[in-house]
């Protein structure tokens, strides 16, 4: 296990301060504000710590309020909405310097028989282990930048494998652009068989890409200067359950972008083909 994926183990181990209040911290890195897949991350663990183990979240619905600030520990406060006989709901502030920056509300379900489909197949891609790791395809795009190389050469606790061109690539080769992006990801450890981990692990993930693929449909790329944007809104469906620790396909779509702000949408596959999360986000991106 490496370093940055023992460090996020340790971030969503919450520390509980009263009866469904819950603190978490943030990495010790110089960053400008929190990663917005740790505090869905951590929100969702609070709210499962208040829930029955047979009962699993099938969704969420979140809303970046403000930006986290890295520095200071988040305060997650869980509102028990409703214990039913089938379905559970809790509802989840963030809080820093004491305003609210981060709100979503989680359903969880007991396991029920019921009918099933699939409407589509997973997308046909090469599998992960023929692909370059992240930090191989950002060493060939930018060299001997030593800003970018600093950058790249940090351990990251998610294996990410791209089957598409990263924006980067797609803004020196327009050829490139698609409003379609794919990668694997897994995370790279034996991990516990607690299956809310799993599910937490792949609300973390689910946040690195999807402001990348608005991005990849117009050439556009972090690091440029008249670029900025940030996650404004967030929901999630599991259906299935899932291991993080294997390979899965997160298949991404833009289907539309406008008005400074951009939707993205993903579907997240076992390598066996199975669909186990969908994801909808909207984010903001400003160019200028």
């Amino acid at each position: 296990m490496n370093s940055a994926l023992k460090e996020l183990l340790d971030l969503l181990d919450l520390e509980q301060i009263e009866l469904d209040i819950f603190r978490g911290r943030s990495p010790e890195e110089r960053i400008q504000r929190v990663f917005g897949g740790q505090v869905a991350a951590q929100a969702l663990v609070a709210a499962g710590r208040t829930v029955p183990a047979d009962r699993m979240v099938h969704s969420l619905h979140a809303y970046f309020i403000r930006p986290g600030d890295p520095a200071v520990p988040i305060v997650y406060n869980v509102e028990r909405v409703r214990d039913g006989r089938s379905f559970t709901t809790r509802r989840v502030v963030a809080i820093q310097h004491g305003k609210a920056i981060f709100t979503m509300s989680a359903s969880f379900h007991i396991d029920e028989p019921g009918v099933a489909h699939q409407a589509r197949p997973m997308p046909d891609v090469p599998a992960p282990e023929s692909l370059p790791t992240f930090q191989q395809r950002m060493f060939e795009t930018f060299g001997d930048d030593e800003a970018w190389r600093e950058w790249t050469s940090k351990p990251r606790p998610v294996d990410f494998r791209y089957v598409s061109a990263l924006p980067w690539e797609a803004q020196r080769d327009p050829s490139l652009i698609s409003t379609e992006n794919n990668a694997w990801f897994r995370y790279d450890a034996e991990l516990p068989d607690d299956p809310l981990l799993h599910v937490v692990l792949a609300a973390y993930a689910s946040d690195f890409t999807l402001v990348d693929t608005v991005l990849l449909a117009h050439g556009l790329a972090w690091g440029s200067a008249n670029i900025s944007g940030a996650s404004l809104d967030h929901a999630m469906w599991f259906h299935r359950p899932f291991r993080a620790d294997d390979w899965m396909l997160y298949a991404q779509e833009s289907p539309w972008s406008g008005g400074a702000r951009g939707l993205a949408r993903g579907e997240m596959y076992t390598a066996s083909g199975q669909l186990a999360v969908s994801v909808v986000q909207e984010c903001l991106i400003r160019v200028g």
